[in-house]
Order: structure tokens, then C-alpha cells, then sequence
């Protein structure tokens, strides 16, 4: 392991400046922080120099955080009680905000008084991670998979329950069924989209792009989502909304320009909680538990806290499931139809 006298001896600067920059101090000039911080990238340095004497374990978004969602609102009070637990705190960080010019993710958390972190990423942000791997600072990323050993990953396993929701509505009679999407794309809507178009395309019914919507996921934007699923020629009779807000914002939206569910249009929701239950009628909904997925994830890093440098996951990912209620039914009974 590298120290700090061998990274000031690389930078060309003294032991003091070497600490300083590694203690985020600001009385270090530009040069002389690049000159540290370049030769400590290059020697794979995080070691203890700045690190205080704390327990906090972060979430770090990569890209944009959504702390809003009810997912993200679950996956923290899943955690809180594995920070009870171990008398850990919890802050929330976003990697391209925090980190400072020239810094590694690892020199930035130990620079913030982390001692692990969650990992929350997206489809255009994920790269971000593969360096941290290189790294040895102990970390999980949730609700991604890279299929790379070296960075240890958790999420719930969606295609089973995804499947079985697809062939609800086609055993119902549906031919025509959408989805929408978050146009934030992530790991969770790949493999919700996936597993819709696998199901359809199984069953010999068309999963084209046209039937692909995309809106934010805000409740607001059901509104968007209905009005582009009955504007549409041949509009779908069902549609499956891959985000807990835009299948409730749907379902209400519905009720108030007079679209009856599910006579006019089934509703397929996924939820993280208890969305399914604020809509009316009651929405049917691919499930999953977000709180218990925030508990694995940080029983996952008291793995990677323990004394062995195993960066494989021994904890089981939580498993989806689907739950039908009043929002599906059988397509209209039209010639169209």
C-alpha cells in the first residue's frame, strides 16, 4: 500500500501538503491539490489520512437522484435498520457534485467520512462504478447487475412476476398491450421492458416500438401517459406502467376525463410499496419490496465491513411478485376490439 511520503515524493511536494490535500484543506493552492491527487489516483491510494472517526455509509447516486420516488423513500427505511443496528449514519451524495477535481469515488467518500456505500446508478452514469472496483473501499450497487465479479451488486428478480402480469392480461383477451417508461432508463425498466417484450413476442403478439411510451416517472406524468395512449391509432386496451407514480397518476387521471377502468383500458402498475392501494378501482400491480431490498443491501456491506476481502454477495435477492386486482379486466368488447 502505497504512503504518503511516496506520493509526495511522486508529486513533488512535502509530506504537509500531501496531508493537507488528503484532509481537504483549503489552504493548498490548484497545482499543488492536481499534483496529490493525480499521483494518489496513480498509486491507488485510500488509505485512513482524512478519514474521521466515523461510521457513515452513503448513498451515491451516479447520475441524477431521485429522493423523491417512493422506491428510493423504502430502499433508505430498509437501511435505517441495519444503521440502527450498528450505530451507522446515513448520507446522500451525488458523485459528480461532490467530487472534486482529479479525485477517485473512493477518495471522495473517505474524504466525506464514508466507510461504504450504495450505489444507485443509471443506464448513461453506470460507468462511473467500474473504477471504485479497482479501488479496495467497500461498496454494493443496488438494483443493477454488471455481471463482472469485481463490482458486487443486489436487485430483485423481476421476470418471473413480470411474466405472469403480461399473461394475465392476455389470458384476459388483451392483443394490443403497452408499456411506458421512465425516460431516465435504469437497470429495473430494462428489465421490465425485456420481460414485456419477451412475454408478447412468446405469444405471438406484436412488441413493437410503437407501443414503447415514454414520460418521467411522476404521478403528473400519468396524465401525459393516458393522453398518449388514447390518442394513439389503434390504441392499446391494456397497458403495463413500469413506474409505481405513472400508474397511480394514470389511474386518477383516468377517473376524472371519464376513461372507465378497466372497461376502457387495463391498467398493469408496478409498486414498491402500497401505491396499488390508493388508486381506484384497486390497482393490479407487479410488486416488489423496496424496504426489504435496503436491508439486504446493507447486510450485504456488513459483509464487505468484515475482515475477509470478498467482494461476492452472499445475501438473497428479494423476489418480485404479482398481485391482480379491480384495474385489469377483459379488453372492450368492440368490433375493434
Amino acid at each position: 500500500m502505497p504512503t504518503v511520503r511516496q506520493i509526495a515524493k511522486e508529486a513533488g511536494v512535502s509530506i504537509g501538503t500531501v496531508s493537507r490535500v488528503l484532509n481537504n484543506s483549503p489552504q493548498v493552492s490548484a497545482s499543488a491539490r492536481d499534483k496529490v491527487l493525480a499521483a494518489a489516483n496513480r498509486s491507488g491510494y485510500v488509505g485512513a489520512v482524512g478519514r474521521r472517526s466515523t461510521s457513515n455509509v452513503a448513498l451515491l447516486y451516479t447520475g441524477k437522484p431521485s429522493l423523491g420516488s417512493p422506491y428510493d423513500a423504502a430502499l433508505m427505511e430498509g437501511m435505517s435498520a441495519g444503521l440502527d443496528r450498528t450505530g451507522s449514519d446515513l448520507i446522500v451524495l451525488t458523485a459528480t457534485r461532490a467530487r472534486e477535481r482529479g479525485e477517485s469515488l473512493a477518495q471522495m467518500l473517505l474524504r466525506k467520512s464514508v466507510r461504504a456505500a450504495v450505489v444507485r446508478t443509471t443506464t448513461e452514469t453506470r460507468d462511473l462504478v467500474r473504477p471504485l472496483a479497482l479501488e479496495p473501499f467497500p461498496f454494493l450497487v443496488i438494483a443493477d447487475d454488471f455481471n463482472d465479479p469485481a463490482i458486487p451488486c443486489l436487485s430483485t428478480r423481476v421476470d418471473d412476476a413480470c411474466r405472469r402480469a403480461i399473461e394475465h392480461l392476455i389470458h384476459l383477451g388483451h392483443r394490443r398491450i403497452a408499456i411506458t417508461l421512465n425516460l431516465l432508463d435504469d437497470h429495473d425498466h430494462a428489465a421490465r421492458l425485456d420481460a414485456w417484450r419477451r412475454t408478447l413476442i412468446d405469444h405471438g403478439i406484436d412488441a413493437s416500438d410503437r407501443l414503447v411510451h415514454r414520460v418521467f416517472g411522476y404521478r403528473d406524468a400519468g396524465t401525459v401517459a393516458l393522453r398518449q395512449l388514447m390518442t394513439t391509432p389503434d390504441a392499446p386496451t391494456a397497458v403495463f406502467c413500469t413506474d409505481p407514480l405513472v400508474g397511480v397518476g394514470m389511474c386518477h387521471e383516468a377517473q376524472r376525463v371519464g376513461v372507465r377502468i378497466p372497461e376502457d383500458l387495463s391498467i398493469l402498475g408496478f409498486d414498491d410499496g402500497d401505491q396499488r392501494f390508493s388508486t381506484y378501482p384497486r390497482m393490479s400491480a407487479v410488486c416488489q419490496d423496496a424496504h426489504a431490498l435496503g436491508r439486504a443491501a446493507f447486510a450485504a456491506l456488513e459483509q464487505r465491513l468484515g475482515p475477509t476481502t470478498n467482494r461476492q454477495v452472499d445475501v438473497a435477492s428479494p423476489e418480485c411478485w404479482f398481485e391482480p386486482h379491480e384495474s385489469t379486466g377483459p379488453p372492450p368488447a368492440s368490433p375493434s376490439h
